[in-house]
């Protein structure tokens, strides 16, 4: 797969931490796992592609991203979407949307929408909000995807945590 965004994360598929020496390197999926995950939950169509350059690089596993508890891109898009429903509450993302990190215990992530053009943009959802109204609960982030996962490639190389 050719690179055009992510080219900070290519650069850095390993990394290595300053004070333990601990190497973190990039777990990639197959192009084969993609095109199921773009059935599932894209309608058959492509993914922006940055966001196929990033399961390409680093599905199984990214230095910069909490996939949770989560094994598989799969089992990560279960659990944030099992979520909606969870906490009293009920959530509803209308558009075609794609989870690339969970935090806080479960109750937050950040996604990006899969209509938004090649490197979308990065938002928040925070489950525990109220109203859930689409517009309290989910903001966004004022950054596109490549330049999130290359603010956190950063934080790593300066001996920062990403988190």
């Amino acid at each position: 797969m050719d690179i055009k965004y992510l080219t900070l994360l290519n650069n850095n598929r390993s990394v290595t931490n300053q004070g333990s020496g601990f190497v973190k390197t990039l777990g990639p999926i197959t192009e084969a796992e993609i095109l199921s995950l773009e059935a599932k939950y894209n309608n058959g169509h492509t993914f922006p592609a940055a966001l196929r350059e990033l399961l390409f690089l680093a599905g199984n596993y990214c230095y910069v991203l909490d996939y949770g508890l989560s094994d598989t891109q799969e089992e990560l898009q279960q659990y944030a979407r099992r979520n909606l429903t969870a906490f009293g509450r009920t959530f509803s993302i209308e558009r075609p949307f794609y989870v690339i990190d969970v935090y806080g215990g479960s109750d937050q992530f950040v996604f990006v929408y899969l209509d938004q053009g090649q490197d979308p943009m990065t938002y928040q959802a925070v489950l525990y909000k109220q109203p859930a109204s689409e517009g309290f609960w989910i903001r966004e982030l004022d950054i596109n995807l490549s330049k999130y996962i290359e603010s956190g490639i950063k934080k790593i190389l300066s001996g920062i945590n990403p988190f």
